[in-house]
C-alpha cells in the first residue's frame, strides 16, 4: 500500500515537471529590452483634387497606379464658353481704350483752346487800359476762356472714368483667363492617382472630386504605445518596419510625432499586454522611394529605444 502511494507521488511530480517544462517551452520568448514593439497599418497622405469650373469632361488622363508629376494634365473640361466670356471681356477693353484716345484728343483740343482763350482775354485787358476795345469785347472773352476750362475739365474727368472702367475691365479679364486655366485640371503634386472619380462625357461641378492623388515615396505607420513605455521614446528615434509581404526586408524609418494624450486601445491593434486599455499613438515616418509600401498595409514595427544600443540580430512578434 505504501509502495502505491510512493508510485502515485512520482508519476505526479513527473507530470508536473513536464507540464512545467513544456510551458516554459512554449512560452512566448520576451522582447529584446531594448527595442519597444507596435503594429498598424501603412497610411499616406491623400491629396483629393476637385474641379473649379463646371462644364463636361472632354479629355481624361486619369489611370489608377499611373504616377504622375507636379502640373501633369488630368482632366479638360469644355472651355467653349469660357473662351467667348474671355474673347468678349477682350473686346470691350479695346473699345474702351479706343474710346480713351478718343477722350485724350478731346483734352488736347480744349487744352488747345484754353491757352489761346487765356492769350485772348490777356491781350483784350490790357487794350481794355487803353480804351481800344470795349468792356463787352473783355466779357465775351473771359466766357470763351471760361467754357475752355470746362471743357478741359470734363473731358479730364471723361479720361479718368474710362481708365477706371478699363481697370475693372482688366481685372474681369484676369478673372476670366483664370477660370479659363482651371478648365484644364492638372497634378498638384508628385504622385499616384489612388482613386479616378470621373469619367468622359460627364458633367462636373464646381467642387466635385476628380481623382485622388498619393504620395508614395513617403509613407506612415502610425503604432500604439502604452503610457508607461511613453517616456522611453523621443522624436526622431529609430525604427524598423517589416510588413508580410516582405517579411525578409526591414523598413527604416523615424519616429516624427507622439500623441499629447492617452485613448483607449484600437479594436484592430494587437497589443502584447493585453490588460493594456490606454495607449499613446506614435507616427513613424518612412521613405518609401520605390513605392514598394501601400496604403492598408498591416505592418510590424520596433522602435529602439535605448542609447548606444545595437538592433538585435533577430525582431519577431511578441506571443508569437
Amino acid at each position: 500500500m505504501r509502495s502505491a502511494w510512493v508510485w502515485t507521488a512520482i508519476v505526479l511530480l513527473v507530470i508536473a515537471g513536464g507540464s512545467y517544462g513544456l510551458y516554459l517551452y512554449l512560452k512566448p520568448a520576451p522582447l529584446p529590452e531594448q527595442v519597444l514593439y507596435g503594429n498598424g497599418r501603412i497610411e499616406t497622405t491623400e491629396v483629393r483634387v476637385a474641379a473649379e469650373v463646371s462644364g463636361t469632361v472632354l479629355e481624361s488622363h486619369l489611370v489608377e497606379g499611373k504616377t504622375v508629376a507636379r502640373g501633369d494634365p488630368l482632366v479638360r473640361v469644355d472651355d467653349a464658353d469660357l473662351r467667348l466670356e474671355k474673347a468678349r471681356v477682350e473686346s470691350e477693353i479695346e473699345a474702351l481704350n479706343l474710346e480713351r484716345d478718343r477722350a485724350r484728343r478731346n483734352l488736347e483740343l480744349w487744352e488747345h483752346h484754353e491757352e489761346t482763350a487765356e492769350r485772348q482775354l490777356t491781350r483784350l485787358r490790357r487794350m481794355l487800359e487803353d480804351e481800344a476795345v470795349s468792356q463787352s469785347e473783355v466779357d465775351q472773352a473771359e466766357d470763351g476762356f471760361r467754357e475752355a476750362r470746362a471743357r478741359v475739365a470734363v473731358a479730364e474727368a471723361d479720361i479718368a472714368a474710362i481708365t477706371q472702367r478699363i481697370t475693372a475691365t482688366e481685372h474681369e479679364r484676369e478673372l476670366r483667363a483664370n477660370r479659363l486655366a482651371r478648365a484644364r485640371i492638372a497634378a498638384p503634386i508628385d504622385g499616384t492617382v489612388l482613386t479616378r472619380s470621373v469619367e468622359t462625357g460627364e458633367f462636373l461641378q464646381p467642387g466635385q472630386p476628380v481623382a485622388t492623388l498619393v504620395d508614395l515615396t513617403r509613407v506612415e505607420l502610425r503604432v500604439f504605445i502604452p503610457g508607461r513605455d511613453l517616456g522611453r521614446i523621443d522624436l526622431g528615434g529609430p525604427v524598423r518596419v517589416r510588413v508580410d509581404a516582405f517579411p525578409e526586408h526591414a523598413f527604416e524609418g523615424r519616429i516624427a510625432r507622439i500623441d499629447q494624450t492617452a485613448q483607449f486601445t484600437p479594436r484592430d491593434i494587437h497589443m502584447p499586454d493585453e490588460r493594456v486599455r490606454m495607449v499613446y499613438g506614435v507616427t513613424i515616418d518612412l521613405d518609401n522611394p520605390d513605392g514598394t509600401l501601400k496604403p492598408g498595409m498591416p505592418a510590424d514595427a520596433w522602435i529602439l529605444w535605448q542609447d548606444g544600443a545595437q538592433w538585435p540580430e533577430r525582431l519577431f512578434v511578441p506571443g508569437s
